[in-house]
């Protein structure tokens, strides 16, 4: 073997993807060798070949087709950074296509399909809830924004120069939302399109300034459902049951590198871009997809929305233990805030708390 080059076994565990991968690769002319054995077809891989390799492996986790990786492959960082948003991009368009068409046939068939018990009447539901922003103990501002009403529940934390503003526009721009009548079916797509409304609303906001910017995180109630719309580091939880259920995913870079495993949640927490957005409305261009999913509503859930104000200071198990202990919304939101700003409050803290309540005959 020639110095400095690595063995199919030794290359493979170097990026992570297999011997097999490799040579199926390797017919495909995807990823070649850099060396074959003439007398035991033993293939040799240089080192200099582990940041395609990566790459590779990296673009078949995120599910592109071979033609599309070798497409990528072929071209400078710039084009193929774009190649990869275009193609992300069709992919959320078509799994939202089929989501709909999943909560169509779900309904569809739930409705045709009842039983006796379930026929019967079911229990009227409905929200007690309570929202409040707090400028923390650091910040000279605050640009947070958080809503609650009897059909909307919000949480959106600002960036930027024009970030209180941005905040407040993108939640402003749903408020008519929980003046509707909401349907049980298609309610995602009219979220979907309040969005596309409040990330317009925030590029106004901000000027076309792609420096300023907010996540945003909602619920829509529809009387026996909660829609959901995230994109951000804001965060919206579920306590169901004594426990507590993280529903929505950070849209960061750390976050990312815990899901591909080159971090542990422990070590994100103290990493140098753990602020850092992989997604967000921002006052420049279209604005990235946010996540949307329907939630079923049970008597007894109590929701939290929450800026990263209180998720990036308070540990989580000292917010499930809060969150469990209050009696009333009003309590646990003060409750979460008092700790965040206990703990130093070095960012803006906003909280909504709704419990999901049999309404009153």
């Amino acid at each position: 073997m020639r110095e400095g080059m690595l063995t199919i076994g030794a290359f493979a565990r170097a990026c992570r993807l297999t011997p097999k991968a490799l040579r199926l690769y390797d017919e495909l002319e995807l990823l070649r060798p850099a060396r074959v054995d003439p007398d035991t077809g033993y293939r040799y891989y240089a080192a200099g070949q582990l940041e395609q390799a990566r790459l590779v492996a990296w673009l078949r986790r995120l599910g592109m087709p071979l033609a599309g990786i070798r497409r990528v492959c072929a071209l400078d960082h710039a084009s193929a950074a774009r190649e990869i948003r275009a193609y992300w991009a069709r992919v959320e368009r078509e799994t939202a296509v089929r989501r709909d068409l999943a909560a169509f046939l779900v309904d569809h068939l739930t409705a045709g399909h009842l039983t006796e018990e379930q026929g019967k009447d079911p229990a009227m539901l409905e929200l007690r809830y309570f929202a409040h922003s707090d400028p923390g103990r650091v910040r000279p501002a605050n640009q947070d924004t958080a809503y609650a009403g009897a059909r909307l529940l919000a949480v959106a934390d600002g960036f930027g120069p024009a970030g209180g503003p941005a905040s407040g526009a993108a939640v402003e721009a749903l408020r008519h939302l929980d003046a509707e009548e909401m349907p049980a079916g298609g309610v995602l797509n009219l979220l979907e399109d309040a969005v596309r409304g409040a990330a317009q609303a925030v590029r106004d906001a901000a000027d076309g300034s792609e420096e300023a910017g907010t996540t945003l995180t909602a619920l829509l109630w529809t009387g026996s459902r909660l829609a959901l719309v995230h994109i951000g580091d804001s965060r919206a939880y579920l306590l169901r049951d004594g426990e507590l259920f993280r529903i929505t995913h950070d849209h960061t870079v750390v976050q990312s590198m815990i899901d591909e495993g080159r971090l542990t949640p422990e070590e994100a927490g103290a990493h140098p871009q753990r602020a850092m957005l992989l997604k967000a409305l921002t006052g420049g261009g279209p604005g990235a997809h946010p996540d949307l999913r329907l939630h079923d509503a049970l008597p007894g859930d109590r929701y939290l929305l929450c800026s990263d104000g209180l998720s990036a200071v308070v540990a989580e198990d000292r917010v499930h233990g809060l969150l469990a202990a209050a009696p009333a919304p009003d309590r646990a939101v003060r409750s979460l805030v008092d700790a965040a700003n206990a703990a130093g409050g070095p960012d803006n803290v906003s909280c909504v708390v709704a419990d999901v309540v049999e309404a009153a005959a």
